[in-house]
């Protein structure tokens, strides 16, 4: 789901698309780091959601939710099954989740959506930011042409809906009203990375990392600023220090933009 822009945004090239298989080797590392990545700062335990992107299901998210346990934090799948688009149902189930999470804790709730899912995160934020403390995208077309991405035609054939979505898409676009960052791969061999670059304001970032479109959700660099942001006491919230190893692992994502 996107919107068109002045400028048309190509979709990633098959040499790109083709690197995807890398995926592999990045959930392998974030496997092998996994007691580096404990380092991170622990989180004070609100609950977080993980919204799957299109086909995948909570299987795909697994890792990155028990690694958000292991940082102190309620995190949730979404509970639907595969991601076939928003389909009768679905955004309600997921606004039902929410206010379940909240409810429950008594606290905001993080959400965290990958791809497609991050889409959905930024539709839920629009709609119900009492009860968001931020949203966090992982390689998400919130911005540019349906058709800037290589899989389009996968999410018209599962959804049965046209990608040309504008009457969801006014709402995902804006920047939500909540603490947001979006983390986006210029090597992403299935989104362009334009269409998800956020609009830096008070509340909201984008962090590069160097990875795949379907390793984001293990990539060691992913998990480590992924709980990083969530840690960010709530009503305190500052943008990612990219730190000493920013060239190497955070990429400054203003250069080119």
């Amino acid at each position: 789901m996107s919107t068109a822009t002045h400028e048309p945004i190509a979709p990633p090239s098959r040499l790109l698309l083709l690197a995807e298989a890398r995926a592999l080797w990045e959930t392998g590392a974030g496997l092998a780091m996994w007691p580096l990545l404990q380092l991170a700062p622990r989180g004070d335990g609100h609950p977080v959601l993980v919204l799957p992107g299109l086909v995948a299901s909570d299987v795909s998210t697994l890792l990155l939710r028990r690694y958000l346990c292991s940082r102190g934090y309620d995190a949730h799948g979404w509970g639907q099954g595969r991601n076939l688009g928003p389909r009768a149902g679905v955004e309600d189930g997921m606004v039902d989740l929410l206010k379940t999470l909240a409810d429950k804790s008594g606290q905001k709730v993080s959400v965290i959506g990958w791809s497609l899912g991050g889409v959905y995160a930024r539709l839920l934020a629009s709609a119900q930011k009492d009860l968001i403390r931020n949203v966090i995208t992982l390689g998400s077309p919130f911005s540019g042409s349906p058709r800037a991405t290589n899989a389009w035609r996968v999410y018209e054939g599962v959804s049965g809906q046209s990608s040309h979505d504008p009457r969801r898409m006014k709402f995902v676009e804006p920047t939500p009203p909540v603490p947001t960052t979006s983390i986006f791969s210029r090597t992403d061999g299935v989104v362009a990375w334009r269409c998800s670059l956020e609009k830096t304001g008070p509340q909201s970032e984008n962090i590069e990392v160097v990875a795949s479109h379907l390793g984001l959700g293990a990539h060691p660099a992913v998990l480590y600023a992924v709980a990083d942001r969530l840690a960010q006491p709530e009503g305190a919230w500052k943008p990612f220090n990219r730190g000493m190893l920013g060239p190497l692992v955070y990429p400054d994502p203003d250069r080119d933009a």
